[in-house]
Formats: C-alpha cells, sequence, structure tokens
C-alpha cells in the first residue's frame, strides 16, 4: 500500500495514450489580487474534463487482461465515473457506473455518452460502495475505486509530476481534497521533486473532514456535506489516503461556497477558464486570502471544470 515516485512516472508513461498533459497558465490580475505568483494546473483541459482520467486510466490499464474482460465498476458523482467509462471504452471493456440522484446533468450525460451501464442511487439512504460491491461480485466486474488504491493515488500523481517538471521553482502547492486521491499523489510527486515544498489542501467549509481528520490525527467522517463543490462532497478520507496526506500535508484551509462562486466567475471573466467550483477552490483559497502568508510561487491545481450550465447561471 505504497506509492513512490517512480510509481508515478510509470503512471505517466502509462496513461500516455489517452490523458493529457494539460497546460499551466498565468494572470497578473490574479496574482495583483492574491498576493502570490500562480501558476495553474489546468486539468479543465484535461481528458473528461477533470484529472480523474490519470487514476482510472493507471489503474484499468494496471488490471490483468483475464480480470479485464469481465469489466469494471465504478461509483462516483461524476468526474469518476465519466473518466472510468472514457477508460474503459478506449480498452473495448464495458463499464457499470453507480451515481447518484442529485449527480450534475452535464457530468451524467457526459458519463452517458460513453455508452456505460448507469445504476442510480439516492446518497442519502443508500450505501454506494455497497453497491458497487455487490455488482463487482454479481458479475465478476473489477471495482475501481475513486481515490483510496495505489493505482489510482500514482495516476493522480501524475498532475502534480507534470506541474514541477514545467515550473520546478515552486514554493508552495495548493490542491483540493474530497477523497484524498488528487492531494495523496500530488503530494507524494511535490515531496520527491522538492522535498522542501509546501502542501495546502483546500475544502469547501461544509465538507471539512480533512481538516478535522488532521486536527484529530485519525480519520473522521461527517454527514454527507451540503455544498455547490459536489466532487468534494465526500464524507471521509480513505485509509491509504489519508496516511499519505497526515505525512504531507502542512494545513488544509477551508473556503465558502459564495468565495468558490465568486471565483468561478472571476476565472471565467477574467481567465476565459471554465473551471467546476470543486476546482476552483484552490483558487478561492488564494483569491480570498486563506493561505498561509509570505508564500511566493504557488502552484494551484484547478482539478475540473465540468460544471451545469443552469448552476453557472444561478452565480
Amino acid at each position: 500500500m505504497t506509492v513512490t515516485l517512480a510509481d508515478i512516472q510509470a503512471a505517466s508513461e502509462r496513461i500516455r495514450p489517452i490523458a493529457k498533459r494539460t497546460p499551466v497558465m498565468r494572470s497578473r490580475g490574479f496574482d495583483e489580487q492574491a498576493g502570490i505568483t500562480a501558476f495553474f494546473k489546468c486539468e479543465n483541459f484535461q481528458t473528461g474534463g477533470a484529472f480523474k482520467i490519470r487514476g482510472a486510466a493507471n489503474f484499468l490499464r494496471s488490471i490483468p487482461k483475464a480480470d479485464l474482460a469481465r469489466g469494471v465498476v465504478a461509483f462516483s458523482s461524476g468526474n469518476h465515473a465519466q473518466a472510468v467509462a472514457i477508460a474503459a471504452r478506449d480498452l473495448g471493456v464495458k463499464a457499470t457506473l453507480v451515481m447518484p440522484t442529485d449527480a450534475p446533468k452535464a457530468k451524467l450525460e457526459a458519463t452517458r455518452a460513453q455508452g456505460p451501464e448507469i445504476v442510480i442511487y439516492d446518497r442519502f439512504t443508500q450505501d454506494r460502495a455497497a453497491i458497487g460491491a455487490q455488482i463487482s461480485k454479481d458479475t465478476g466486474a473489477t471495482l475501481v475505486p475513486p481515490f483510496d488504491h495505489p493505482w489510482i493515488v500514482a495516476g493522480q500523481g501524475t498532475t502534480a509530476l507534470e506541474l514541477l517538471e514545467e515550473v520546478p521553482d515552486l514554493d508552495a502547492i495548493v490542491v483540493p481534497i474530497g477523497g484524498g486521491g488528487l492531494m495523496a499523489g500530488c503530494s507524494l510527486a511535490a515531496k520527491a521533486m522538492k522535498a522542501g515544498i509546501r502542501v495546502i489542501g483546500v475544502e469547501p467549509a461544509t465538507a471539512n473532514d480533512a481538516a478535522l481528520s488532521l486536527a484529530a490525527g485519525k480519520r473522521i467522517e461527517i454527514p454527507p456535506p451540503d455544498t455547490i463543490a459536489d466532487g468534494l462532497r465526500v464524507p471521509q478520507l480513505g485509509e491509504l489516503t489519508f496516511s499519505i496526506i497526515k505525512e504531507n500535508v502542512e494545513q488544509v484551509v477551508l473556503v465558502t461556497d459564495d468565495e468558490i462562486r465568486e471565483t468561478v466567475k472571476w476565472l471565467l471573466t477574467r481567465m476565459k477558464l471554465l473551471v467546476e467550483p470543486s476546482g476552483a477552490a484552490t483558487a478561492a483559497a488564494a483569491f480570498y486570502k486563506k493561505l498561509p502568508a509570505n508564500l511566493g510561487r504557488v502552484g494551484i491545481v484547478l482539478s475540473g471544470g465540468n460544471v451545469d450550465w443552469d448552476v453557472l447561471a444561478s452565480f
């Protein structure tokens, strides 16, 4: 259950046929407002519109062929489901996706367009992990977890690998935290490539399980959180991801939904970047000066760009 820089580098090669090397972008106006020099890793331009294809592709391409032939199953509010569907279609295998009734329309429709079987559940009354496990047991399909697995963590870590290859002299990296797969992978890559780099996590104020967990020194589970950042609604970190995060992450800062909304609008109107609320949480932390003082050059992961138009119009 360990993940190394070598694992992340191997994942980078493994996912190259399907995952994009996303651009790093700058904004003088953002720097002036935030008081830092920001380098945005734009995963909103990624295949499937989010970083999730990195972990999903690495996982599926690591499954033995005999097992892969029986298909895959995953549970997700959207981005992981879409990523698994894309990776499965690319490999020509069947995918079954367990998605909540309140999944964003854009994510549900984009996932359905890849041709998987979709099973809908109620996140407030049903256990998505149990549903996924039962489907796996009944069909023999391999369960593709959304975050808590070394193959997923290694795949997500390629985000920071690319960022630091392009901008090696960063003082800090800022990453959103849901289940912790992206943060675990990025923190491992960042610390291995630059030991002194500071790693900061960001969560919505109403979905603060990672912040609570770091403070308590153990995993804390919260009720299903209510936030516009649907990709960050995970109520508890994974066992693997927490073990990595507690070693590498200096602090988890919190942002409000209103701060996220304003940042989404700023990124769209000023930088012409369409970023979903979950992806904009990191930028909101910088924009509203929630980050630790005295940071200079900061890598900010914009984790995705899949947002419903009606949600965007309400901002």
